[in-house]
C-alpha cells in the first residue's frame, strides 16, 4: 500500500511487538505535523516564500485526494498572508492527528489496535504490527540511502524529520550520525523543496523541545524511550 511520510513516521516511531511510542508524543506530534507539510512541499503544493521572514505559501491548491493532506493544505491557502513554518507545525500538531493516522493503519491491516486499562482502571490503545511488510520497504529505502545511496525527497525528507523529532538513533540502530546529518542538511532536492525541508525540520525541534521542556519530557502513553534529543 502507498502511505504517507507521517505514516512511515509513525511505523518507525511505535514497537513493533508492544505497539507504544519509542519517544515522548510531545515530540512526536510536532514530528508528525511536520512530516504532513514535508509531505506538501515534496508534492509541490507549498513552498517557502519571502526573503527575511520566511512563511510557508501553497503553490498548488489542488487535492491531492487524502483528507489529511488536503486538509492541512486548504488551511494554509486559507491564510493568503502565509505563516511561519514553526506556527503551522503547532497548528496542526494533534494527538487527534496521530490517532487519525494509526487508525487508517490499522484499517489498511498494517497495524492492529489493542485497547485496554492501565492499572484497570486507566484506557490505552496500542498498535501493535500486524502486517511487517509496508514498515520494512520503508526501512530498506532508509538502509540504502543511510549506506551511501543518494536519496529521493521523501526518504531525505523522512529521515530529516525522524532526526529532528529525536528518533534516528532508536529508529535506525547503528547509522552513522553524520550521515544522518549529512542527509537531513544536504542538497538532496530542487531548492525551494530542500529549504523548505530545513524550515520544517527546524520548526519540529524547536516546537518538540520547548514542549517537552514545559511539560517536563516523559515518555507519553507509555513511550519505551526519550530518543536522541535530535541533535549531535
Amino acid at each position: 500500500m502507498t502511505v504517507t511520510i507521517a505514516e512511515e513516521l509513525l511505523l518507525l516511531a511505535y514497537s513493533d511487538d508492544k505497539g507504544k511510542p519509542l519517544i515522548s508524543v510531545t515530540r512526536l506530534d510536532p514530528a508528525i505535523a511536520g512530516a504532513v507539510l514535508a509531505e506538501l512541499a515534496v508534492r509541490g503544493r507549498i513552498e517557502l516564500a519571502g526573503r527575511v521572514r520566511k512563511r510557508l505559501t501553497v503553490t498548488d491548491p489542488a487535492p491531492l485526494g487524502d483528507p489529511e493532506l488536503d486538509a492541512a493544505l486548504a488551511l494554509i491557502a486559507a491564510k493568503s498572508a502565509g505563516r511561519s513554518p514553526v506556527w503551522w507545525v503547532r497548528k496542526l500538531q494533534s494527538h487527534k492527528l496521530r490517532d487519525r493516522l494509526l487508525s487508517r493503519l490499522a484499517a489498511a491491516g498494517v497495524l492492529s489496535e489493542r485497547r485496554g486499562r492501565v492499572l484497570g482502571l486507566f484506557p490505552v490503545t496500542r498498535w501493535p504490527e500486524a502486517h511487517p511488510g509496508v514498515e520494512a520497504d520503508v526501512r530498506e529505502r532508509v538502509s540504502a540511502v543511510l549506506a551511501g545511496a543518494r536519496p529521493d525527497e521523501r526518504t531525505a525528507a523522512l529521515i530529516a524529520i525522524t532526526r529532528a523529532a529525536g528518533l534516528s538513533r532508536t529508529a535506525f540502530g547503528g547509522a552513522s550520525r553524520r550521515r544522518v546529518k549529512e542527509i537531513a542538511k544536504g542538497a538532496w532536492a530542487a531548492d525551494a523543496v530542500a529549504q523548505t525541508i530545513a524550515a520544517i525540520e527546524s520548526a519540529v525541534l524547536l516546537t518538540g523541545t520547548s514542549t517537552s521542556s514545559g511539560s517536563g519530557g516523559g515518555g507519553g502513553d507509555g513511550g519505551d524511550g526519550g530518543g536522541d534529543g535530535g541533535g549531535d
